[in-house]
């Protein structure tokens, strides 16, 4: 599987409000892992921003949160989970905040499509934590492979296609069971 970020950053802790230093791995399948050390041995908490991540905020824009000592407010960043849950971390410095803004919300929505120059073709990379991502070069002269990132749109709303769909086939049946029964009240 394919590393997009990995460093220092430090997490506020949810219950006791307390700042640990984590070391940080964004993988590309939306799998945000926070290890105590960064030989990545035991992980504490793993986040798959794909599934639940809402908005993510750096620097000013998080009001309420104050950032460990001798760190200023510009280096916090903000990670808005469902159920209004929060993921509150600090980098070391503005620019490394706004760097790790940038591809948590790049992992959060984005599929990854690689194009094949010789066939002029795209591909869709199948990401998934299960499976490795391996991207070589086609037959040829050894050229590279460009990595092309695109939003679906139908992702935001799978949700609610469901459940209309889901409301639809219970109200069908719903009226399918009782004109089935109709013929029996006349008897």
């Amino acid at each position: 599987m394919a590393l997009l970020k990995s460093g220092w950053l430090w997490r506020q802790s949810s219950i006791l409000k307390r700042w640990k230093l984590n070391w940080c791995d964004l993988w590309i399948d939306g799998s945000f892992v926070f290890y105590k050390t960064e030989s990545r041995r035991d992980y504490e908490t793993k986040v798959n921003l794909k599934a639940t991540c809402v908005n993510v905020k750096s620097g000013l824009e998080c009001p309420n949160v104050c950032p460990p000592e001798s760190h200023p407010r510009e280096n916090l960043l903000v990670v808005y989970l469902r159920h209004g849950n929060m993921l509150i971390l600090c980098a070391n410095s503005e620019d490394e905040a706004l760097a790790w803004k940038l591809t948590l919300m790049e992992a959060k929505i984005n599929p990854v499509f690689t194009y094949n120059p010789y066939d002029d073709t795209y591909q869709t990379v199948p990401i998934d934590s299960h499976n490795a991502v391996y991207i070589m070069p086609s037959t040829g002269s050894g050229g590279t492979q460009h990595v092309w990132v695109h939003r679906d749109s139908y992702d935001n709303n799978f949700g609610e296609q469901i459940a209309l769909g889901l409301l639809a086939g219970m109200a069908a049946g719903t009226a399918m069971r009782s004109l089935l029964w109709m013929p029996f009240w006349f008897c």
